[in-house]
């Protein structure tokens, strides 16, 4: 065990500026990704500066006026335990896709300690990023990945660690997906991070806050030295009472995902109107189907169109000879979803 110190500052500010002046420190909210790295010496931080109390814990509704001018948004602070997060009547109401997504995450102990500032940070569950016996450019930047060794499987020590990388938005130095199943779902919301830097408060659109390996697998997101999460914020959508989120796992619980969804949908006569769609355990980051959108919009809400927005999107799928089967995966998940939400579409 690696020696480190703690530090409960008083204000967030403070424990902003005292990250921000030590290139060794990490905050430390819920921890249930952080420990674990720090148990297999992934991450090894000198200190730790504990945030628990200082971040925003409830939710609540935001001003007038969201998507189309309907309704209300909501205002989740970055403490809100992913648990209560779930069981929040306007969550599981309004917007049952976030409320699912985060259901479908680790199990209940773990979900009573996780923060919804720290789940959109988690780290990639990558075996080769995990197991600090093997290289891996996003850990150590330039030593090499063995999921990647000429993306022939004869040169992988294990090609069956391929299985649950990316197959969209990788790189030649990295292919490892992004974990979380919360920010899947704030991804098809378009939901809002505000972030407390050196400084002062901004706000970054979640598409903003991720960034794809290129040839810096090591730099995840956007954010800075110093930059702490407080909030994310969720507008109004008329349309997101009719949304929801699938996950494909090995098993039914506490297992992390090949191929996950998150989908809102608002069909008027049998036509698409609007739709909203992400992707997860696909990419290096919660990955927004842009172009199945595009398809979509305008067309009628059948199956066979369903089917040509997938194609659409997973036309820019690059999978390796162990991942080559989430495509289709991925393909049959969008179109059962979406058949699903516009039989149940008013």
């Amino acid at each position: 065990m690696k020696p480190f110190g703690y530090q409960a500052p008083p204000s967030p500010a403070a424990a902003v500026a005292l990250v921000a002046g030590r290139p060794g420190a990490a905050f430390l909210a819920g921890g249930t990704n952080l420990i674990d790295l720090m148990k297999l010496g992934v991450a090894a931080p000198d200190l730790l500066v504990d945030v628990t109390g200082l971040l925003p814990d409830v939710i609540e509704h935001t001003a007038e006026g969201g998507d189309g001018g309907q309704g209300r948004g909501l205002r989740i602070g970055a403490g809100v335990r992913n648990s209560d997060l779930a069981a929040d009547p306007r969550v599981r109401a309004g917007y049952p896709v976030l409320a699912q997504a985060v259901l479908a995450g680790a199990s209940g102990q773990l979900r009573n300690a996780a923060t919804v500032g720290g789940n959109l940070l988690q780290r990639t569950r990558c075996p080769y990023f995990q197991d600090v016996t093997k290289p891996c450019n996003k850990r150590t930047p330039g030593s090499g990945c063995p999921a990647l060794d000429g993306r022939r499987p004869e040169r992988v020590s294990r090609p069956g660690e391929q299985r649950d990388l990316a197959i969209l938005g990788g790189s030649p130095h990295c292919a490892a997906t992004h974990p979380s199943d919360l920010a899947v779902a704030l991804a098809a919301l378009d939901a809002v991070v505000h972030v407390h830097g050196p400084a002062g408060p901004r706000a970054v659109p979640l598409s903003g806050l991720y960034r794809l390996p290129g040839g810096e697998p090591d730099r995840e997101t956007t954010l800075g030295r110093g930059d702490l999460i407080t909030a994310v914020e969720i507008r109004a959508l008329a349309y997101a009472g009719n949304s929801a989120y699938r996950k494909v796992r090995d098993r039914a619980s506490y297992a992390f995902g090949v191929v996950s969804v998150a989908a809102a949908l608002d069909v008027d006569g049998g036509v698409v109107r609007q739709v909203r769609l992400a992707l997860g355990a696909v990419a290096p980051l919660p990955w927004r189907a842009r172009a199945a959108e595009r398809v979509l919009t305008g067309r009628p809400a059948t199956a066979e169109w369903f089917g040509r927005a997938a194609d659409a999107e997973l036309a820019a799928a690059d999978p390796l000879p162990g991942n080559a089967f989430k495509v289709t995966l991925a393909r049959n998940v969008i179109v059962r979803m979406l058949s699903e939400l516009a039989g149940g579409a008013s």
